[in-house]
């Protein structure tokens, strides 16, 4: 397949919009961007002479000759690649955003960034192979640090040492050979619940990503905002207390050494060690260490302990909430990156402490959920970080 893109603003909006809603008729498409039918004509016969947009058999009828629907081309694939500190998440989607195919597997990001790009690129051709795809439309990856979107870096990345300016974005292009697009995995995965999850009826999203590392997507009237710099929603590092546990920044007191996978196993290893929980001592004799699971499984199965160092991560982070929604006003706040297990009992007392303390105008009508995408928001929203690249006016 050729790589093409919309050649101007119609054509751009007509392929965004069969990409967020699906096959549409001619009528329905002109209905909804307000398009006079010799435009809407001339456009769409466009995409579809250059390939973007193909007929999806008849329409329902509104009177008289059934017209077809339309929908994005069987040609446009897309992949989302997310990378966590442990994991490596890839999946190829259709021009809506579907996952066709899907891969994880561990990963150590301190090997550094080539053999990680490397296998990711290869987990990419597995099921380019599998799926019969010869071409990508684009790729999205998602980085769990700070990400110079211009440049497509890593930049100083706490948990990503040895990434630091590598050209993630130059290559991941230059082996697959079609535009890619990096952000920071908490931008990309509020894409995906913006599209495909919870967040998709709210044109202003929070979403807050937990696990080894803490980040926050915003999507602030229907876009995703990253500030000046491409940094905003970098809240892991906000400083709770001068004289906390030591983070990976280099500080110490952050939100994320407290509230991180490695924060509630600190916590669970002294409850464990001073026997205040026999359930974590007992799993801590068996293995030698804990994990982030542990403290779910004990806090889940009614362990005293466990489930009090969940609550006290859910406060503060109850607490960093009520001040984000102040400022930010969402319609909606998505939690997501949770270990299995765990976010119900987080959910309870982050919601707890964010109602009770921020403004009802600001909260009244506002949810806090769990994302219900399971692993996927991240590989859909970078599919979604792609799709904006290619569906964009060059």
């Amino acid at each position: 397949m050729v790589l093409v893109r919309p050649e101007n603003t119609h054509q751009s909006r007509l392929v965004r919009l069969l990409r967020d809603d699906g096959p549409r008729s001619r009528v329905e498409l002109g209905d909804v961007l307000g398009l006079s039918r010799t435009t809407l004509s001339a456009e769409l016969d466009r995409l579809v002479e250059r390939g973007l947009v193909e007929t999806a058999g008849p329409a329902a009828s509104r009177g008289g000759r059934r017209s077809a629907l339309l929908r994005l081309s069987g040609g446009v694939r897309f992949a989302g690649v997310v990378v966590a500190p442990d994991r490596i998440t890839v999946a190829v989607t259709d021009g809506e955003l579907n996952v066709l195919a899907e891969v994880d597997e561990p990963a150590d990001v301190r090997t550094g960034p080539e053999p990680v790009v490397g296998r990711a690129v290869e987990l990419v051709g597995k099921l380019r192979a599998e799926l019969g795809i010869s071409q990508l439309t684009g790729v999205g990856v998602g980085l769990p640090g700070p990400v110079g979107v211009d440049a497509g870096t890593a930049v100083s990345p706490p948990v990503l040492p040895g990434w630091q300016r590598f050209g993630v974005r130059d290559a991941f292009a230059a082996e697959l050979g079609c535009p890619t697009l990096v952000d920071n995995d908490a931008n990309v995965m509020a894409l995906g619940e913006q599209h495909a999850g919870v967040g998709r009826t709210f044109d202003d999203v929070l979403y807050l990503k937990l696990g080894t590392a803490i980040g926050c997507g915003l999507i602030l009237g229907g876009s995703l905002y990253r500030g000046s710099t491409s940094s905003a929603g970098d809240i892991g590092h906000l400083p709770l207390s001068e004289d906390g546990p030591a983070c990976v920044c280099g500080e110490s007191g952050c939100l994320e050494a407290y509230c991180g996978d490695p924060g509630l196993v600190r916590a669970a290893l002294t409850a464990a060690r001073t026997g205040r929980s026999p359930a974590l001592t007992a799993r801590l004799a068996e293995a030698g260490t804990l994990t982030v699971r542990d403290v779910a499984g004990a806090a889940t199965a009614g362990d005293p302990a466990a489930q009090t160092v969940v609550r006290d991560a859910a406060r503060r982070l109850g607490r960093v909430l009520v001040g984000l929604v102040s400022f930010f006003n969402p319609g909606i706040v998505v939690i997501g990156g949770t270990a299995d297990g765990l976010g119900h009992i987080l959910l309870a007392e982050i919601r707890a402490v964010v109602y009770r303390r921020s403004a009802p105008l600001t909260t009244g009508t506002m949810p806090i959920v769990l994302s219900d995408l399971a692993g996927r928001p991240g590989v859909v929203g970078a599919a979604r970080l792609a799709s904006e690249c290619v569906f964009a006016v060059d």
